[in-house]
């Protein structure tokens, strides 16, 4: 790869990477045209050469195409990404995925991450929402304790419990992954996201006949604490 890859010439690597095969499955995981349909392992050796940089993220998430699209999201330098970069780029969001991977992992490293996400979750359109409870969920698990505002986030598992039900449908995912992510790496809240796990019951997801399926938020919270791993931040999430 050059040194100095342009936008355009990462699209024109990553084109003939794609298979049929591997599209079909995105596209019935909600990922919309355009998309080459490049696995991740692949779209992994575009970036390990460049690893960081803030203006080609731009340019790639900016082509429109899928494949460009989440690897903008391995290339960014979430550190440089302002305000009006994340809020365009939950606006062009057209998928979950990109909703609430991409983005959320790149908001959840940004200094902007944690005011734009409590925004997020006020909108009503469903992609923006799912990012900011993403978000949230990246910031709980690479941030340490001590330095988050623990009355916030239990206010948010109050909201989850008190709402989740009547969320759409993906928001509803990303909740009841906010509550599994409070429950593993927040060690003062771990009781608390157990217990607001139990109190929501089970949460209806419709996964768009994929074999995806919902994990059950209590049961991971209570192997986590007894594998003795509760408080562990990871270092990153993007992947």
């Amino acid at each position: 790869m050059p040194e100095k890859a342009s936008a355009k010439s990462i699209v024109e690597q990553l084109r003939p990477l794609g298979s049929d095969g591997y599209r079909n499955i995105l596209l019935r995981h909600g990922v919309r045209e355009p998309v080459f349909g490049v696995k991740i392992a692949d779209l992994k050796k575009i970036h390990k050469p460049v690893k960081t940089d803030y203006q080609l993220a731009l340019d790639l998430y900016d082509t429109g195409i899928y494949d460009a699209m989440y690897l903008a999201g391995l290339l960014a330098d979430d550190q440089r990404m302002t305000a009006a970069n994340l809020q365009h780029w939950v606006e062009r969001a057209n998928c979950p995925t990109l909703a609430e991977y991409t983005v959320a992992w790149v908001a959840a490293g940004s200094p902007h991450g944690p005011a734009q996400s409590l925004r997020w979750i006020e909108s009503s359109e469903e992609r923006v929402a799912s990012a900011g409870w993403a978000t949230q969920s990246g910031l709980v698990t690479l941030t340490a304790d001590a330095a988050l505002d623990l009355q916030q986030v239990q206010g948010l598992l109050r909201r989850v419990q008190e709402s989740i039900h009547a969320q759409p449908n993906r928001v509803r995912y990303v909740m009841n992954g906010f509550v599994l992510a409070v429950g593993c790496y927040v060690a003062p809240l771990s009781d608390a996201a157990l217990q607001t796990a139990r109190r929501m019951g089970t949460v209806s997801v419709d996964m768009d006949g994929t074999a995806c399926k919902l994990p059950d938020t209590a049961a991971k919270i209570e192997k986590a604490r007894k594998a003795g791993t509760v408080g562990k931040k990871r270092k990153m999430i993007k992947c």
